[in-house]
């Protein structure tokens, strides 16, 4: 085989920055932990315009930091067997495939609505069962690994989408071609109809023609009702977008598609127009494709000649023309509003300066962190997942996974009245892309690649998920004790605040995804998600008066929706057999002997009890719940049943609406803040990736998750929703802001341990006053803060492709 580079670096620039980190500048204690005289470092020249300038040629006394030093390496105690297939396998697959005389495949650059082809070829998820002996020892060899293929099949009697999994890999003699059907529950396996699969380029191009023929009818009405005209994408006349839409079907046996135009460019998200097709596009056949109706002015028409009628009658107009000029949402610097005092200074940075606290087996994608441990893969629909999770080499949770990241929307149009988008029906993990370093993730982090595969090819953004140790900006713990002295201070300790976040954002169409899983170093484990990116924006209708949200320009409303974000998180804490412990807070009135004069009178009491079956619940009012997943056989030094607490954080939110027919039967797991289920091999995910076109009748159906499984002491899921009601606002524009918009959740030990674990650390500070001096004496326990210059090289961008042959 040959590997050929299509497509190397985009851009690479070699400009250094240097900057020495400074003294305190002034004679008293210190983070150093001890005394010493200030010490200038130039005079105030500035960074300069290359290396050797500025501070650093002024400070050439300090030595470097170790923020861009190596990052340690550690070698993985077991192989990674949740990793990606590679591309050589990517490759062996498809040519497996398509040698198969039976599929009768297609490429799928050449393919129609009438052909059989490959949508796309991912890994499949390694049953829990065949990595558990490997784990624990008790077989020698990992569990073989299998890709799995969802092919589209318009060439056969009755059209359809199929899902395969080949394997064993790599390919050889054992392998074999199967229907995956274990993974889905709804009675089709991994069968779904034409008209619920993904509505691809090759079904999009076959309903152009239509929406052509309407719009050049029409285009003399539009020119003037909408400033634009559509004659299909690739004809220079057009001077209107069409917007993706989803659903598209139902049930599978229909097929529909409601367009809104936009402005193209840049701005296209914020520039709705108020003119609307909807088609009826169901098969294989377009010349059985037809419109059903169109929308402008709050009107529906179900004809070309009905809407023309009431433009010659004058009945037609916009009383807002959309802003054509995209300069409004360009994220540029803006002058005009203003200048900030200071802000031409370098920004705070997060630094790791002592050098990096955590090892990395980049190969096997494996991470070690005062007393952490963790795998990492990544794929397609769902992107980064992270595996075999411990603290201090106990198992804390053995998969924590995104599976779904899902918006509704709402309006008085038809677009936004029935959108209801999965983003992993997108393939969410293809939009993971390159991270700016000092911006999106701190100097000197490590970055890894994300791998994935489009037909053949082999995709590479080299800076795709980054992990780094930061401060947190407070101390994990501190007390100061005793009496005051004389001098005014007592003894005081305190303990450094640090955790390592693993990062990936996905820019899924307009939105923009900030995942983020943060280790702290007390054993809690913090997972975040946040929004940015442009609004899908509807037309401003002022008789609306605000129900769908506000005015943000001059003919465009921010839409009203809701984000939620599912995960999933296999627990082991301390094993495999665990339950789900509820302790409420409840108020009862009672009488205590002491207290003679109150007679009966109320007091908070802990009523604690196990949940019993499958289930989805949600927060207690008030906070009143603390839900923890505990190991009935595993007790701690006092007799406490060892756990994990979960800890709701920000905007902890489900699903709105209950009853829409646009996310009906096909997304229950958004509609409740948590779930509990028995961990089974053939119910690995909420969702399927072709669940969103079929609200009524899903391929993938999460409510028979629950089907009366006794949920103690035994392998417990939790499925968890994170998200945001947003509440648009001017704010949005020209993109939301990732400051607000964001949601969390903490999982912290619960009688895990026999106290906090932060005694062990040695990043602290014991401060004793000198009884006869005053002078405060510093116990650093041997961890000096550093005095150096650093250099922040620009990034490396860019995306690499590759074909093995």
């Amino acid at each position: 085989m040959s590997l050929t580079r299509l497509v190397v670096a985009l851009a690479a620039m070699a400009a250094t920055h240097v900057i020495a980190a400074p003294s305190n500048g002034f004679d008293s204690p210190d983070v150093f932990g001890s005394m010493h005289k200030p010490r200038s470092c130039g005079k105030g020249k500035g960074h300069g315009k290359g290396p050797g300038k500025g501070h650093g040629k002024d400070c050439d006394h300090f030595q470097t930091c170790d923020n861009y030093g190596d990052t340690p390496t550690t070698t993985a105690p077991k192989e990674n067997v949740w990793g990606p297939i590679t591309p050589a396998d990517n490759v062996a697959v498809w040519n497996l495939l398509h040698a198969d005389e039976s599929l009768n495949l297609t490429d799928p650059s050449k393919a129609v609505l009438t052909d059989n082809y490959v949508f796309w070829i991912d890994t499949l998820h390694t049953n829990k069962s065949d990595v558990l002996p490997y784990l624990q020892g008790t077989v020698e060899e990992p569990p073989r690994k299998y890709a799995r293929a969802i092919i589209f099949r318009g060439g056969i009697e009755e059209p359809d989408s199929k899902e395969f999994m080949i394997g064993p890999l790599p390919v050889g003699p054992e392998t074999t071609i199967e229907p995956l059907d274990y993974i889905f529950n709804a009675g089709r396996g991994g069968v779904v109809p034409f008209n619920g699969r993904v509505f691809d380029s090759v079904r999009a191009a076959a309903t152009e023609p239509l929406i052509v023929s309407v719009m050049e009818e029409l285009a003399d009405i539009t020119e003037k009702l909408i400033g634009g005209v559509f004659y299909g994408e690739q004809d220079n006349r057009t001077t209107l977008a069409i917007t993706p839409d989803s659903p598209m079907s139902f049930n599978g046996t229909d097929s529909y598609r409601t367009i809104m135009f936009r402005y193209p460019g840049i701005a296209t998200y914020l520039t709705p127009l108020d003119f609307y097709l909807m088609l009826d596009c169901p098969g294989t056949d377009p010349s059985a494709y037809k419109l059903k109706g169109l929308a402008t002015n709050s009107r529906y028409f179900t004809s070309i000649a009905e809407l023309r009628a009431a433009w010659d009658a004058g009945e037609l107009k916009e009383d807002y023309q959309q802003v054509r000029n995209p300069d409004w949402v360009l994220m540029n610097h803006r002058p005009e509003m203003g200048k900030r005092d200071l802000d031409d200074r370098f920004a705070p940075q997060s630094l790791e300066v002592g050098g990096k606290r955590y090892r990395v087996d980049k190969e096997q994608q494996y991470v070690e962190y005062m007393g952490w441990s963790f795998y990492l893969a990544f794929s397609r629909p769902l992107g980064l997942t992270l595996y075999d999770i411990k603290f201090k080499n106990e198992s804390v949770i053995y998969e924590l996974s995104l599976q779904e990241a899902a918006a509704q929307y709402t309006g008085r149009n038809p677009k936004a009245a029935a959108t209801m988008y999965h983003d992993t029906h997108f393939s969410l993990g293809v939009d993971v892309a390159t991270l700016v370093e000092g911006f999106e993730c701190p100097y000197g982090a490590t970055f890894l690649p994300v791998i994935f595969y489009t037909a053949n090819t082999t995709v590479t953004h080299p800076n795709g998920i980054c992990i780094f140790e930061s401060d947190i900006g407070i101390p994990i713990s501190r007390h100061r004790n005793g009496v005051v002295n004389e001098y005014g201070f007592d003894n005081l300790a305190t303990v450094k605040g640090s955790a390592l976040t693993v990062r990936s954002i996905a820019t899924i169409g307009n939105y923009d995804y900030m995942f983020d899983y943060q280790f702290h170093l007390e054993g809690s484990l913090e997972v975040s998600v946040r929004a940015s990116g442009y609004l899908m924006s509807s037309f401003y209708y002022p008789a609306d008066k605000g129900k769908y949200g506000p005015r943000v320009q001059v003919a465009t409303q921010g839409a009203l929706h809701d984000h939620i974000i599912t995960y999933k998180a296999d627990f082991d804490v301390a094993g495999t057999k665990n339950s789900l412990e509820v302790s409420e807070i409840v108020l009862v009135n009672q009488t205590q002997p002491w207290f003679p004069g109150f007679g009966t009178f109320e007091q908070m009491e802990l009523d604690i009890s196990t949940m019993e079956k499958e289930q989805q619940f949600n927060w207690g009012e008030n906070g009143s719940k603390m839900y923890c997943i505990v190991n009935e056989n595993e007790r701690n030094a006092w007799g406490e049943k060892r756990g994990y607490r979960i800890i709701p954080g920000k905007s902890n939110v489900h699903l709105s609406a209950k009853n829409s027919p646009f996310s009906l039967r096909q997304m229950p797991f958004a509609k409740s803040h948590l779930a509990v289920t028995v961990q089974h091999d053939n119910e690995p995910y909420a969702n399927s990736v072709q669940n969103s076109e079929l609200p009524s009748t899903p391929q993938h159906d999460f409510l028979k998750f629950f089907d009366g499984e006794s949920v103690e002491d035994e392998d417990i899921v939790l499925w968890f929703n994170l998200g945001m009601h947003h509440f648009t606002r001017s704010e949005d524009v020209p993109v939301t802001l990732f400051t607000d918009a964001v949601s969390s959740i903490m999982f912290s030990p619960q009688n895990f341990f026999d106290r906090a674990q932060d005694g062990d650390l040695l990043n602290r500070r014991y401060v004793v006053p000198n009884e006869e001096t005053g002078e405060l004496d510093f116990e650093a326990y041997g961890v000096e803060a550093p005095t150096c210059k650093l250099q922040f090289p620009e990034p490396v961008l860019g995306i690499e492709k590759y074909i093995i042959e």
